[in-house]
């Protein structure tokens, strides 16, 4: 009979321990949530430029900055078999745009296939140009996994520049499904545990059949 009040007491415990961890996670949620769609300050001049390929608009964004010469050289990582032309004429590049683009360094990364795929191309390129500091650019949900993944790969020396692709300040229309930020989110969660190894191989296993394609 005694035992009745401390099973009571645990299972209020759990109960509370339970409706904490939900409360923390949906917070943790919305303050991601609002994080993406938060717009990055324009970046300072930096040494490089490296755009994670995956999501519409990014080469686009990259490219532009380059063209106005934020930085001398550009990483595009994750491109399979795609070539330069194409991903010119694919970003709507043309005339005089895409002409200063193409009289400046692009290095076209072809091996990445997941978000820790892209940082261990960028440390590569970035030792190789011996860079001191990147302007990232990927999408608003992607940059906190992006920035995590780089940071561990890097020098702590090199300084990054976060620049955010956020759809809604393109078209005035939030095109960010809940869904995605949810998995994004996971995956973020994941990263920071250590456990981005999960996430590599799905981004991988998703990507393989664009790179057959000649995809980025």
């Amino acid at each position: 009979m005694a035992a009745a009040p401390a099973v009571s007491v645990a299972v209020r415990v759990g109960l509370i321990g339970l409706v904490a961890a939900v409360a923390l996670f949906g917070a943790g949620f919305a303050w991601f949530a609002a994080d993406a769609r938060r717009p990055a300050p324009g970046p300072p001049l930096a040494g490089g430029i490296v755009v994670l390929t995956g999501g519409a608009g990014r080469i686009e964004l990259g490219l532009r900055l380059l063209a106005e010469k934020r930085a001398g050289l550009l990483l595009i990582s994750g491109t399979g078999a795609g070539a330069l032309p194409a991903l010119l004429a694919g970003a709507g590049l043309g005339g005089e745009l895409a002409a200063q683009v193409v009289l400046r360094p692009v290095t076209l990364g072809r091996g990445a296939r997941s978000t820790r795929g892209n940082a261990r191309e960028a440390a590569e390129w970035a030792a190789a140009h011996q860079l001191p500091s990147l302007i990232v650019v990927t999408s608003g949900y992607h940059m906190r996994r992006a920035l995590l993944e780089l940071r561990r790969t890097l020098p702590a020396a090199v300084a990054l520049h976060p620049v955010k692709l956020v759809p809604h300040l393109l078209d005035g229309q939030d095109q960010v499904p809940l869904r995605l930020l949810a998995a994004e989110y996971g995956k973020w969660l994941g990263a920071l545990l250590g456990l981005s190894g999960w996430a590599m191989r799905e981004e991988e296993a998703a990507s393989a059949p664009a790179a057959a394609r000649g995809g980025g």
